[in-house]
């Protein structure tokens, strides 16, 4: 088949039309993830952080939480880079997840969920809420492909592109206006598309483990020999830890080091996981890494992000360029609108098509895509329906939290059928 200028038009529609909704939902569930901590400070007055001056010891943190959930376990503990958010520890409680903030300054918990934002809608974005995560994955990532051909074949079909940067049509109806709109808005966010797309790629490569790029990336931590302790069983290993030395040899392998997180463990043959960033720009906090031994308190593994590994340097700035992290907040919410553009893009294409096809349509057409229309919505609705068992069960929500998302869920789709459908028709 030779690919001429019609043919890269029709993929760029059948991708945008067949896989429409699917598309949308992936697109739209990485644009609110970007914003998801911004939710939580929003949603939850506890995360928010109000002390000034130094920080608590980090002994004396572990020490409030362990009064909170004292039969808990601490999985990890994550130290925001936005000064406006406050600590988040995670307990583990029978084996519910907790998220619980902490004042840094104030060195007492400010409140508890066991979920948030960010959780929700990085699992969302991530694979779906499928059941059999690979499968969710895969078919997130599957989107990036198709992200990339959708706004590549434009910059082919459409004869010289870029004389129509700053073409918009008015004046000749509804249909040609949203046509130029898209073309016009779609031309310009090529760029974002382009950087979005690469970096959910490099996403697949890392998850398929080509070119062994999982094995160098995600190195095996360390494992110590279990010594003798006068750690009490009566509580769990990670509030007995002395964290306060821990970051104190993390400092000294790294100067300049910036605790960003901390994992311990229940087993005193893994050592003590600090994460954090240095001097280094763009990358995430595992690029720096110290295990400490938790009972003799040696080091027994650095990882400085200045000395790894190219594969491992590219891994490890894929999250911060893909979510827009690696700026701070005004990154973020650029990224936030360009995660809108891309999403609009699809919404937009959805109705130029519903529109040429109210105008005039073959029969034949309307059976195939009948069967995508189906096939959107099924999977959709197994989406959703795994999303609310995901809720019910690993995050524990409330009755009252099923039905507000239920009702914005409804307040979505009566607005796309008045849209799509309704109002479409009018026109």
């Amino acid at each position: 088949m030779k690919l001429n200028k019609k043919t890269l038009f029709q993929i760029h529609s059948w991708i945008g039309i067949k896989l429409s909704i699917l598309f949308f939902i992936v697109c739209f569930s990485g644009t609110l993830a970007t914003l998801s901590n911004e939710m939580d400070w929003l949603f939850y007055p506890g995360l928010r952080a109000e002390g000034k001056g130094e920080r608590a010891s980090y002994n004396a943190l572990v020490q409030a939480v362990q009064k909170e959930f004292p039969k808990g376990s601490l999985t990890y503990w994550v130290m925001a880079d936005e000064s406006y958010l406050n600590d988040i520890a995670y307990v583990e409680l029978d084996g519910q997840r907790h998220y619980v903030f902490v004042d840094p300054m104030k060195g007492e918990v400010t409140g508890s969920t066991t979920v948030t934002f960010q959780r929700f809608f990085r699992d969302f974005h991530y694979y779906l809420f499928m059941p059999f995560y690979q499968i969710g994955y895969f078919l997130v990532l599957i989107f990036a492909f198709f992200l990339l051909i959708s706004m590549t074949t434009p910059l082919i079909f459409y004869k010289k592109w870029w004389t129509k940067l700053f073409e918009l049509k008015t004046g000749k109806g509804n249909l040609v206006l949203f046509r130029s709109l898209h073309r016009l808005v779609g031309l310009w966010a090529v760029p974002f598309a382009l950087l979005i797309s690469i970096t959910g790629i490099w996403y697949f490569v890392e998850r398929t483990n080509l070119g062994d790029v999982s094995d160098i990336s995600n190195p095996i931590a360390p494992k110590v020999k279990e010594k003798e302790h006068q750690l009490s069983d009566s509580v769990s290993f990670t509030y007995q830890y002395d964290y306060d030395k821990a970051v104190n040899l993390a400092k000294q392998e790294i100067p300049g080091l910036r605790i960003g997180g901390i994992v311990p463990s229940d087993d005193l043959t893994d050592p003590i996981y600090l994460r954090g960033k240095s001097h280094v720009p763009l990358v995430r906090k595992r690029a720096n890494r110290v295990y400490v031994d938790p009972v003799s308190h040696e080091v027994v593994g650095v990882q400085k992000a200045e000395e790894i590994p190219t594969i491992m340097y590219l891994n490890d700035i894929a999250d911060p360029l893909h979510f827009g992290s690696w700026g701070g907040l005004t990154t973020k919410i650029l990224w936030f609108l360009g995660g809108l553009v891309i999403s609009s893009l699809v919404l937009t294409g959805i109705w130029i098509a519903l529109k040429r096809q109210a105008k005039k349509i073959k029969e034949n057409e309307i059976k195939v895509l009948g069967v995508w229309k189906y096939l959107n919505w099924v999977t959709s609705l197994i989406v959703f329906g795994f999303m609310y068992f995901f809720m019910i069960s690993r995050y524990g929500a409330s009755f009252n939290s099923l039905v507000l998302v239920t009702s914005i869920l409804g307040l979505l789709a009566v607005l796309a059928w008045y849209v799509f459908d309704y109002r479409l028709k009018k026109l």
